[in-house]
């Protein structure tokens, strides 16, 4: 469950200089910061393979991308959403290399790994943020329901594809991606 610290409503400049003295992560939700649960190991061990297998890809075709773990997305006026993982352009961050690692133009493509508390947050919250965005391809991949669904940005919309067991993720940005949802979910189980 994420808690609001504060009533106090911040700038979005002032959330990125905010250190209270702890390693806790925050989101900015309408100026408000909200203080984000530590991953469970599950989580992180599907991250990380994710992390692995996209960056995989992207130094297979030698893309000027890069593939980024627990970056902040700036979202709105006064919101960001920490994300799981994410893909950029080089050029996206390069500019940025020694401030705060956030994201102020849209990436390429989003993953968000759903937890027990991050549910209605993964599924609706950065759905509409993202959409607003128009990332062009957003997944959730959701380890209690055992599946991943791919969101593809369609003509002000998100189109969303659902997959599940030994169904291969299709990918637009990473078309010659192979990985089923099997295997993803397994990264979780320490296989």
């Amino acid at each position: 469950m994420t808690s609001t610290i504060t009533n106090r409503l911040y700038s979005f400049a002032e959330y990125l200089t905010y250190d209270d003295g702890s390693d806790n992560r925050y989101e900015l939700v309408d100026g408000k910061l909200e203080l984000m649960n530590p991953p469970t190991f599950r989580h992180l061990l599907i991250v990380q393979l994710i992390e692995q297998l996209l960056d995989a890809e992207i130094n297979r075709l030698g893309l000027p991308w890069l593939c980024l773990r627990e970056a902040v997305i700036r979202t709105g006026w006064r919101k960001s959403r920490l994300c799981d993982v994410c893909v950029v352009e080089k050029e996206q961050v390069m500019e940025f290399m020694d401030e705060s690692a956030v994201c102020q133009s849209p990436p390429l493509l989003v993953v968000e790994v759903v937890s027990p508390e991050s549910v209605k947050r993964d599924y609706r919250y950065k759905r509409s943020e993202y959409a607003a965005l128009e990332i062009s391809e957003y997944w959730i991949v959701d380890p209690t329901e055992l599946k991943v669904t791919v969101l593809l940005w369609e003509e002000g919309l998100y189109e969303d594809g659902e997959f599940t067991g030994n169904q291969q993720i299709v990918s637009r940005r990473f078309p010659e991606l192979v990985v089923t949802v099997e295997q993803l979910l397994a990264a979780g189980k320490g296989e």
